[in-house]
């Protein structure tokens, strides 16, 4: 009687805090690491993406044309692939059923290719959630203070030299675009500072009363009410078509005089050159920017801007969030193989489960 191959899984990245979970995963697949990108060209016939029948030796997927089942990207995937697109997803073999990407944002992945083949994808949602909204509440202080000036001065020996007359944070409204979970952990934080909460969602958020016993619970209102009555702005959506570009010129144009934006989700959710153009006008006071529209280029106009207070894409830079979040990738990998289901399947395909 035949003995079915094992399950195959390809690691594009190295694991660097999760090892002891990585490493159990040997029990219930075979585990192949790639942690760099090609150097040259593959021949069709050593690829091992490659659908044509004469790739059955793979160097890269190990079991893969016959037997793998998961792919898991803990930390450079698509700096080793490049996007996970609709032509690179149309070379994965047959056999690949489940892609398990390290990162709450997954604007790297295109999910209705996926969908068309059957693909399961799952992200790391949760894991992220307490670095990032550190990292915003970090921004939003920042930017109310225009911290960056002060910073400059000191290091460059001139003491308070140029700095400016800061904003409390008590009792004004702060207003929070997408009340998922690094938008809920942001609010929950900014509370505690006297803020005013709002947000606007694609739909109410049903059980915030509950998750802000004790404190005030942010109100829903509309998207252009949002726009048109936060002193702050923090930035918490997806990337996606409905969501690119959702901030320029005309949105800028809607917001109070001397408004705080920060944006801790995907730079292109904002028009990198209107949102200079509004600093530069003074219609914009400040800005704290984790992400940029064009990674890792940034605009000149904010550089320059004393009221820019920049990071470089650190949110979840963190060895805690970082090991959480290999975890959870490797969980899903776990339970791809072990129950044919993602432990936290991204929302446009719930309740799709792909099948070993």
């Amino acid at each position: 009687m035949a003995v079915s191959p094992r399950p195959g899984v390809l690691m594009l990245g190295r694991v660097h805090h999760a090892k002891a979970e990585f490493g159990k995963l040997s029990e219930v697949a075979d585990v192949t690491v790639r942690s760099e990108a090609p150097q040259r060209p593959t021949p069709p016939e050593a690829d091992p993406c490659s659908n044509s029948p004469r790739a059955p030796g793979m160097t890269l997927f190990a079991t893969a044309m016959r037997a793998s089942t998961a792919m898991s990207s803990p930390s450079r995937g698509p700096q080793i692939t490049g996007r996970f697109d609709a032509e690179l997803i149309s070379h994965l073999p047959p056999s690949v059923r489940f892609i398990s990407h390290n990162g709450a944002g997954y604007d790297q992945i295109d999910i209705e290719p996926c969908n068309r083949r059957n693909i399961s994808v799952s992200n790391t949602p949760t894991a992220v959630d307490a670095a990032t909204a550190n990292t915003a509440l970090f921004l939003i202080l920042g930017a109310l203070r225009r911290a960056w000036i002060p910073q400059e001065a000191i290091r460059a020996g001139k003491w308070r030299k140029g700095t400016t007359l800061g904003r409390d944070p008590d009792d004004l409204t702060l207003g929070i675009l997408g009340m998922g979970g690094i938008g809920t952990a942001t609010a929950k934080r900014a509370a505690a500072f006297g803020f005013k909460l709002q947000y606007h969602n694609r739909t109410p958020v049903t059980n915030l009363e509950e998750q802000f016993r004790g404190q005030s619970v942010p109100r829903y209102v509309s998207f252009d009410q949002l726009l048109r009555t936060s002193d702050v702005i923090s930035v918490h959506l997806p990337l996606g078509p409905a969501t690119q570009g959702l901030i320029g010129a005309e949105q800028l144009n809607m917001m109070k005089d001397g408004v705080v934006i920060v944006n801790t989700a995907r730079g292109a959710i904002i028009d990198e050159a209107a949102l200079v153009g509004s600093l530069e006008s003074g219609k914009v006071w400040s800005v704290g920017l984790d992400v940029f529209e064009k990674e890792p280029a940034v605009h000149p106009g904010l550089l320059k801007h004393p009221g820019a207070v920049l990071l470089p894409h650190i949110g979840t830079a963190t060895v805690d969030t970082q090991r959480r979040m290999e975890a959870l990738v490797i969980d899903n990998v776990r339970s791809a193989i072990t129950k044919g289901r993602l432990v936290t399947q991204v929302d446009e395909q719930k309740p799709t489960v792909a099948k070993l």
